[in-house]
Parts: C-alpha cells; structure tokens; sequence
C-alpha cells in the first residue's frame, strides 16, 4: 500500500469553492485561464501522492452547470505541425480529442479560438474542418508590438480587430493544447470586448505548480521546475506580494515578468487594477491539501530524478535542439539543488549492476513493497520483457524459475517476427509477451495469476540500462510505470526505431 501525502476529495471542494468566490467578487462573469494538463495530470498525481490524474476535471464537473470551455490553439502551432510530446500528436489533432474528452465528460464546449491568426494555410484548413464538424471558431490577430505597447494593445488596433467569442456561463474556461497557445491573450481579449458591451468580467489564472504557499526550494516546487526545463521556467519569489502584503509566496519567471503588462492592461481596461501580484490572480488551493508533507517530498526527489533522466534521453534521442548541453546541465543543476543524485533511485543501481553482469542491456523494477526485480537480455526476450514476466511471478507468489510462457510458444512468433515481417531481433518485446502470457492464462492458472498482477505494476518504479524501443516505453506506460533509461542506445546505428 504506497502511502498517501494528499487530500483529493477535500482539494476538489476547496478547488471549486475558490473559483466560485472568485466568479462573485466579478459580479458573476469570470474568464479562467486553465495552465497544466485536465484530465491527465500525471506529474500532479506523481509529486502529491493521492492527487488523481483527472483531479481537475472532477473540480470542473462540480461546476459544470456555471462553466463553458474554450479552447485555444496558436495558428502558428498548426502550421509548424507542432506535437505533444507526451501524446506524439499534433496541437490540432489534440484539439479535437479534447473537445471529444470534454463532451463525454458532460462540460460543454463553446468554441474554439486560434490564436496568431494570419490565414496560414494549414490553419485555415483547420477552420474549414472544424466548422464542417459543426465547432463554433473565432480569430484573434498578431499585435505589433504586443505585450508591450498596452495603449495600441488595448484599442481598436490591437484586442479590437479580434473577433469577439460568444459565451453564455458565468465561468469560462480557457485551455490548450499546451504552452504558449494564447490563453491569457484570449482572456484579456474577451476581459476588453466585454467591458465595451457593458459586462464588467473578471480574469483568474489556475495553474497548479509552483505551489505557491509551499517553500521556494520545497522538493514539489524543484521538480515542476525540473518538468519544464526546456521552457526555461524558473520559480521565483514574487516581489509585488512580498512588497504589497509582506509575505513570502512563490511563482515563476513568465507570470512575475509579464505583471506589469497585465496591470496596465487592466487599467486601460476597467481604470484600475484588481490585483497587486500575480499570486493574486491565481486560485490554486493545491498546498492546502497536503496531509503528509514528508510523503511528498520523497514523491517529488524520486520525479526530479526521473525528469533528469528523461532530459538526458532526450537530448541524446536530438529532442532538445541547440540548447540540449544547457537544458541537461540544468536538469542535473536541480538534482543537485535538491542534494539529489542518481543512486537515490534504487532500480538505477540494481540496472546497472545486472547489466555490467551479463554484459547485455538489463532492467529493474522496485515493487510497492520495497522488493527490486530485475530483466535480463536472452535468446528468447529482451530485458524489459524479462523483467515484465520476473515482476509479475514476484507479485503472484510465482517461482522464480518457473516459465509463465513456454518457449514452444515464443519460438513461433519468433519465426513469424523474422520470416513474415520483416524483423531482424527475434526478441520478444513487451507487447508480444503480454499477449503470448494472456494466452497461455485461458488454460495455465498460473500465467492467469500474473496476469491478475498486472493492475500492481502501476506506481511502479523501472530503470532500463539502454533506451528503450518506442514499442517496450509505451508498454510500460500504458501499464502505469514510472521509467528511466540510461541516455545510450543498444548499438552504435544511427537509426533506432
């Protein structure tokens, strides 16, 4: 039982409380600037233990009645074709899975918005496509000299040329498919064209990390920065709180630099501001919720450790561009900041030491129990589906040296994998074994127990010695895992699938 640092049904009430009260101190009309992930806020739920991923959503159906959902996408992202790295989709095809996600869920969607609009080609097929599936679009329009010229942003010029998006809830939920789509933009858009119609709106911002009533340095603060090191995030402590109120509160560099844009743009607006911070403008209520603060500092030293990795593979696989030398250091940089390194996660050590061993790629796995599994590479599997089949016989009460699959089975979709499809590894990956096992369970009790086990396998912390195939990594993420991989590849080719 992995223990519990997080209050998620008492965060939910808190959460929806909050913007409630904040939808009535603007008179009941407030536009929401929704940052992070909503229905799978996985970092969320690995730093504050108990946090569930779809924590958000659940806040949003409780105020499902009140709430509408726009969703902003930059044209220039449609046109660059610019992709989730944790879905591998693209920023248009996300739009649509969100608006499909949010109808099931039972919150309505209101429209659309692209951002940066200057008819490229592709987002004016994108508008095209979306009307013809019936989804109400609008265009807001690049403003030279934006953020800085506040007089020319808030005029006829600037937020007047956009079109103005029709909404019909008190609270209005501005997200995206990912950073840098426009969403504040859109919001103080709406906030100006509002104002001329004689409706007197509000603007807040939800975003969850970094907390900002926990330390600067607290581990769940480090490991949002370590989560967004390619963005150049850096947490701060914001000095128009501590200069307006005298208290020490954090937030991060884009929300404290851009401030003072907002509160001029919010005087040409209304004549005066309602904020005296950025942390102001913010409802998070997730710091109130921790029960067990020990249980989410370890939560978080074990993410800034998998985030280093991540980085690492990243700029070996070319992800992280010209900057990858800075964007690595930095990541150790944080590591080191939270007096961290590689051998506080177990499964890198038991990894190593297996690999160095066989003189073979190799992989481990700690159980929830504290137990370290480890994989080997064979004639038959590849590590990781070693250590798939090793974790489930150990949390089955199986025997080591029992075969769960036996190698009259695997010899041939082997033969398939090489004579019929073209394969040159004959080693089964973690897909091929999960299939072979569930067809061995319709007639072995045995390989049905670890099959069983499999829901166990979630939470799970995982360290491969080499990176690991696409096929094997969504495996293990679709299973629940949290992996790691050493940042080498298997061999010395320069193409690895």
């Amino acid at each position: 039982m992995r223990k519990i640092g997080f209050d998620n049904e008492k965060y939910i009430e808190l959460q929806s409380g909050k913007i409630r009260e904040r939808i009535d101190k603007f008179g009941g009309k407030l536009y929401l600037e929704f940052g992070g992930k909503l229905f799978d806020d996985y970092h969320a739920s690995r730093v504050l233990p108990g946090f569930k991923p779809d924590s958000k959503l659940k806040m949003l159906l409780a105020l499902r009645e009140q709430a509408e959902i726009i969703i902003a996408i930059c044209a220039c992202d449609i046109e660059k074709n610019k992709v989730r790295g944790d879905l591998g989709i693209t920023y248009d095809l996300d739009v649509l899975r969100l608006i499909d996600a949010f109808r099931v869920a039972g919150l309505y969607v209101g429209s659309v918005v692209l951002t940066q609009y200057a008819s490229q080609p592709a987002a004016k097929a994108f508008r095209q496509r979306l009307k013809e599936l019936g989804v109400k679009t609008y265009r807001h329009y690049p403003i030279e000299g934006y953020p800085n010229n506040t007089e020319k942003i808030v005029s006829q010029e600037g937020y007047g040329r956009n079109e103005y998006i029709q909404t019909s809830r008190s609270l209005v939920v501005v997200t995206a498919p990912g950073p840098g789509s426009g969403k504040m933009a859109v919001c103080l858009s709406q906030l100006y064209h509002e104002n001329l119609r004689g409706v007197k709106a509000g603007y807040a911002k939800f975003e969850t990390f970094p907390i900002w009533n926990l330390p600067l340095k607290h581990p769940v603060n480090i490991a949002y920065e370590a989560a967004t090191v390619d963005l150049n995030d850096v947490n701060m402590i914001d000095p128009f709180h501590l200069e307006t109120y005298g208290e020490t509160v954090v937030n991060y560099n884009r929300d404290i630099e851009i401030f003072p844009v907002l509160n001029a743009i919010f005087k040409q607006i209304y004549g005066t501001s309602p904020y005296s911070s950025p942390t102001d403008m913010g409802v998070n209520m997730a710091g109130n919720c921790i029960v067990d603060d020990e249980v989410c500092r370890s939560a978080s030293n074990q993410e800034i450790i998998r985030r280093y990795y991540q980085t690492l593979c990243a700029g070996r696989k070319g992800l992280l561009g010209e900057d990858a030398e800075d964007i690595s250091y930095k990541a150790e940089l944080l590591m080191r900041t939270a007096n961290l390194s590689p051998e506080d996660r177990p499964v890198v050590a038991a990894a190593k030491e297996k690999a160095d061993r066989t003189g073979a790629p190799a992989a481990a796995m700690e159980l929830a129990d504290g137990r370290i599994v480890t994989g080997k590479t064979s004639s038959l599997l590849g590590a990781s589906s070693a250590l798939l089949l090793n974790a489930l016989k150990a949390l089955a009460g199986i025997d080591d040296d029992v075969h769960l699959i036996s190698p009259t089975i695997i010899e041939p979709i082997q033969k398939l994998k090489i004579e019929h499809l073209g394969n040159r590894n004959p080693r089964l990956h973690t897909d091929e074994v999960l299939i072979a096992l569930s067809i061995c369970a319709a007639t072995d009790e045995r390989a049905a127990r670890a099959m069983e086990a499999l829901a166990e396998l979630a939470g799970c912390e995982v360290h491969s010695s080499v990176i690991l195939s696409q096929v094997d990594s969504d495996v293990f993420k679709k299973l629940g895992t949290n992996l790691t991989c050493e940042p080498v590849y298997q061999t010395k080719k320069l193409y690895h699938k």
